[in-house]
């Protein structure tokens, strides 16, 4: 929860706006260095769930290095002062325009999803006179137990090359003069709270690795990506996710040769719980059935319950009435326009300070100008 003097800030600002609180950050950073870094594993943070400078800044002088998806996440990692030698840069769909800037600057790894990236790839890293480092994001078929939209290693999926293509692949490489293979890829889908499908992915994983070293390639990366999830349901009792038993289980899961080196990539399990999105309570309806709460944000500030139908958790910071079941909904010209159905909250009246929790990834970052919606600047616990 937050202290008077916090929710007593809040109460000035203009709303809705996000909360970053950075001691939540520095500790989850602490277990990450703890748990994955201390035994030298390589940790990429996913700049898709939360591109703050501020946040980055800590990310970065933590030890992280960077997982981008666009152009732009390679622009921000850059002018955030993550090195180029710590940049993966992943992606079903990269431009001609940002595979150009990843190499301009070098990075460290494109992560390839397909025979036409690689060909295209080869021939503008020609054009530069340089040579690309690549890992292959390999589909390894795992059900990731999360909601179908952020499911990503199913053969259905558009993501990867699945296993079926390899030998394809592989026999194609040693044509594209341009490229060096130096790893192997996986991610399987993100907020994965369910440990069998991390099992099954090593398992899968060591598979490949065997396979593409009897082919006759040397890897030095194994990137089993992130997906590790948090807890929506009780962020101040789980506000750090469980990072020794999930460093733990690739430790000793994944085989890695005298060569290797084991790479994650990690966003939602880093940020998730340090962020939460300030709104006030505009008006209160009524009616026969259902009790509405209207507050000042909507889906524009944050779209995961109406995109993937998640639930965060929402306190109410001033009032401390009767309980009331609501339907918390915002002001956007959409039924979809809800963040909770039927929720039990204590009763609110205008100009009631909410918090909905757990929205440090995917939340400020997705944000929208849909109904022409100004963004308010967010606030760090250092600032209050």
């Amino acid at each position: 929860m937050f202290p008077s003097e916090v929710t007593d800030f809040f109460r000035t600002q203009k709303t809705p706006f996000y909360y970053y609180d950075l001691d939540v950050l520095n500790a989850t950073l602490e277990e990450i260095q703890k748990h994955g870094l201390s035994k030298g594993f390589h940790v990429h943070f996913a700049l898709k769930a939360n591109n703050q400078p501020k946040v980055l800044k800590l990310i970065k002088e933590a030890g992280l290095g960077a997982d981008c998806v666009s152009g732009g996440e390679v622009q921000r990692a850059i002018d955030s002062g993550f090195s180029a030698c710590e940049i993966a840069f992943a992606g079903v769909g990269k431009s001609d325009e940002e595979i150009e800037l990843g190499l301009k600057h070098d990075i460290f790894c494109f992560n390839c999803e397909s025979v036409q990236e690689l060909e295209v790839l080869n021939e503008l890293a020609g054009m530069q006179g340089k040579t690309a480092r690549i890992a292959l994001r390999l589909n390894p078929n795992v059900e990731a137990d999360t909601h179908r939209y952020i499911t990503t290693g199913l053969n259905e999926n558009k993501f990867g090359i699945n296993a079926s293509d390899l030998d394809e692949v592989l026999d194609r490489l040693p044509d594209l003069n341009n490229l060096k293979l130096i790893g192997i890829h996986f991610h399987i889908g993100s907020q994965i709270e369910n440990f069998t499908p991390f099992e099954e992915l090593c398992e899968r994983a060591n598979m490949l690795n065997e396979h593409i070293e009897n082919r006759g390639f040397e890897l030095s990366v194994i990137n089993v990506g992130g997906g590790f999830g948090i807890n929506y349901t009780h962020p101040n009792d789980n506000a750090i996710p469980d990072f020794e038993r999930f460093f733990g289980l690739f430790e000793s899961r994944i085989k890695l040769k005298e060569h290797q080196q084991l790479h994650f990539e990690l966003g939602r399990s880093v940020v998730g719980q340090c962020g939460s999105l300030i709104t006030r309570v505009l008006y209160t309806k009524y009616g026969e059935t259902k009790n509405f709460a209207i507050v000042d944000a909507g889906m524009t500030e944050l779209i995961r319950p109406a995109l993937y139908q998640a639930a965060h958790r929402i306190d109410v910071l001033t009032s401390s009435k009767r309980d009331k079941n609501y339907d918390v909904v915002g002001p956007i010209c959409e039924s979809s326009d809800t963040f909770r159905t039927d929720i039990s909250i204590p009763e609110v009246v205008r100009g009631d300070i909410i918090a909905i929790r757990s929205a440090g990834a995917y939340g400020e970052v997705m944000r929208s100008a849909y109904n022409l919606r100004e963004a308010n600047s967010s606030v760090y616990s250092d600032e209050v």
